[in-house]
């Protein structure tokens, strides 16, 4: 795939007069200012990003560390998903010019007087942001400005970000800053302000590129920037040459002047452009994943949701030639199973208008995450394009508004409702309208903690647009096509007294089959889930968008057939009030998900049990709300489409 879309580019760049990019993927050509030709640019701009901590879930706005910042703000425009996320790009001081190698460069100074208030106040976040392991995040050329260093086996792992500096503990406990530097810090109770950095910026010709652009002398691509950031006690006359450190005591006294400078140099490589994000994927730790052990798990997988229905096939299909032998009127009358309920498998449930507006909301988030996954594979939506993955995902369910009406309308209307207005009311505002809540809680605790991570109110003002002004009508164009339609018409006709239904044994009670339909979905998905939540909260990037396809795919597979199948054992057990159990069987997945993101928050994270836990778990209850409603829907039309089948091939008197 990814070489068919290098191809589809190469065509168009040699077939027209103008080439044509996907989003993220135009490169930008650079030269020396005194060979400025081919459009190409002579100063290499750094944008810096918002700040980020493992252990501190708020992010901060990089101003808000009283670093260095440019005299003019040029910041690049960003979309809903940037927004949404948290990121808050802007211009630097920092100035790069291509292939102009520079050495200690002084950006500025900042003075502090521990005396002066608003001066202390400074300066205790900034201690405050070391102690923490707060990181810089650093863009240049739409590229991550990456921190590489060796681990385990010699490998060498790129970090997307560096530490703002090191603390060292009264006790002598080190944070993560120190221990991965090359510095030697070795005094209790200090901090270490990186306060010098070191650049390297690898750069291609363009030569060999598949476009076949010739820059000439002086010309090149940006393929990668590597950073190596030290703390520098600097000369009077601020020089960068001494191996002095700029220590700050646990308790600051008196004044206290930071200088920050930085040194860059270009280095010419092989890499091509077209390949430059290679070394920062590759170099990721859950990228050598075991992929033998993955598949093996898949195939486990299939290899039981295959013998779940090949025996439920064969089950079925001696049920019904057994039921439909009419030789002897002795055969003919022998009823019994699953036939016995015919008269009421299809009676209307309880709270029907909830479970119709529940499915209708988990077709619009199926139908999301499905274009979303198609996308991504595509290339669409790869990291090169910041933000565009939640933007596409907050766009398309947003307009899948029409097929959750249609399907919410359909199933109301098969129960027997009449309140249309307010089933489309419900479907179009009832999960949404949770989401926003919780979402917008958060978005209050990020405010109230300064966070640079907080939803401005027009972009609220705009997700509510999209709500009202988009998704409201087309859910009710969805639902007008529903209603007009004709009722559906079930294979056999429902009794007006309801059976009454047998005492049940303990596996045939609704609440432990329901227990037990969640694991098989849930183990399928567990491996996935670890790598989810590494990008999601400890900053690695998540790329492997074909794989996760495939597990959504085998997914949808196992909650069908877990449902299915105890759909079939309850109705045997002559238990017909099988709606809500089908959504609620494939839906308890969600419960094991809930207890794995318990389980990371425990084992994986060390993070504060304030606000920063308090924002973990809204977060991840707002996933888990998702990730319910769309499973309980894949187990309900699964279940749906059973009952409908088996009760439409069996003699009925």
């Amino acid at each position: 795939m990814k070489n068919f879309a290098k191809l589809l580019v190469i065509f168009s760049c040699t077939y027209g007069v103008s080439c044509f990019y996907l989003p993220g993927l135009a490169p930008v050509n650079y030269c020396k200012a005194d060979n400025e030709k081919n459009n190409c640019k002579s100063t290499v701009q750094l944008f810096v990003n918002r700040l980020t901590s493992e252990e501190h879930i708020l992010p901060y706005d990089y101003s808000q560390f009283d670093f260095c910042t440019a005299s003019e703000e040029v910041s690049p425009v960003e979309n809903l998903g940037q927004v949404v996320f948290g990121e808050r790009i802007k211009s630097s001081p920092y100035e790069l010019k291509f292939l102009e190698d520079a050495s200690c460069s002084q950006v500025c100074t900042k003075e502090y007087d521990v005396n002066d208030k608003d001066s202390k106040r400074k300066l205790d976040f900034l201690l405050e942001g070391i102690k923490k392991n707060y990181q810089h995040h650093w863009i240049v050329d739409n590229m991550p400005v990456t921190w590489c260093y060796n681990i385990e086996s010699n490998r060498q792992y790129c970090n997307r970000g560096f530490p703002i500096g090191c603390y060292i503990d009264p006790k002598g406990r080190k944070s993560e800053g120190c221990y991965l530097s090359t510095s030697n810090f070795d005094q209790k109770d200090s901090y270490f302000v990186y306060n010098h950095i070191d650049l390297t910026i690898k750069y291609h010709s363009g030569k060999t590129e598949p476009w076949g652009i010739d820059l000439g002398e002086g010309g090149g691509r940006v393929v990668a920037i590597k950073v190596e950031p030290r703390s520098i006690k600097h000369t009077a006359d601020g020089k960068c040459d001494t191996n002095e450190y700029l220590r700050i005591p646990g308790k600051p006294q008196g004044k206290i002047a930071i200088t920050y400078t930085y040194s860059y140099k270009f280095q010419e490589t092989e890499t091509k452009w077209s390949s430059r994000w290679d070394y920062l994927l590759d170099s990721m730790p859950n990228s050598n994943i075991q992929w033998f052990s993955i598949l093996n798990s898949l195939v486990i997988v299939l290899f039981l949701s295959g013998m779940v229905a090949m025996i439920l096939l064969r089950t079925l299909h001696k049920d019904i030639a057994r039921y439909n032998q009419i030789d002897s009127g002795d055969d003919a009358q022998e009823e019994f199973g699953w036939k016995l309920v015919h008269g009421d498998v299809f009676r209307p449930p309880r709270k029907g208008m909830l479970l119709s507006v529940f499915v209708g909301s988990g077709v619009q988030v199926f139908l999301m995450t499905l274009v979303t996954l198609v996308f991504a594979c595509l290339g669409f939506l790869s990291p090169a394009n910041r933000g565009a993955l939640m933007t596409c995902a907050m766009v398309l369910f947003v307009c899948m508004g029409t097929p959750a009406g249609y399907v919410s309308a359909r199933i109301y209307k098969s129960f027997g409702g009449e309140r249309w207005k307010m089933n489309v009311l419900l479907t179009s505002m009832l999960c949404p309208g949770f989401i926003f809540s919780i979402f917008f809680l958060l978005n209050i605790v990020l405010w109230a903690n300064s966070s640079s991570a907080t939803v401005p109110f027009p972009t609220l003002v705009a997700l509510l647009a999209l709500s009202f002004g988009i998704s409201l009508p087309l859910t009710f164009v969805g639902a007008f096509f529903g209603f007009r339609k004709r009722g559906t018409e079930h294979p056999v006709r429902t009794n007006q007294i309801p059976r009454q239904i047998p005492e049940q044994s303990f596996y045939t009670k609704p609440l432990p089959g329901i227990i037990m339909g969640g694991i098989l979905p849930f183990g399928c998905i567990f491996i996935q889930l670890f790598f989810i939540l590494n990008s999601i909260w400890s900053n690695q990037m998540y790329y492997m968008f074909d794989f996760l396809f495939l597990v959504f795919i085998i997914l949808v597979i196992t909650c069908s057939d877990t449902t299915i199948l105890l759909c079939y054992f309850h109705l045997c057990a002559e238990d017909y009030q099988w709606w809500w159990r089908s959504f609620m069987t494939s839906g308890f997945t969600v419960f094991y998900l809930f207890a794995y993101c318990i389980h990371y928050y425990m084992t994986k994270l060390n993070i504060d049990p304030g606000a920063s836990s308090f924002l973990y778990f809204g977060y991840t209850f707002i996933m888990v709300a998702l990730f319910f409603i769309m499973t309980g829907t894949i187990g309900f039309f699964a279940c749906f489409w059973f009952v409908r089948k088996i009760y439409s091939v069996v003699k009925v008197d």
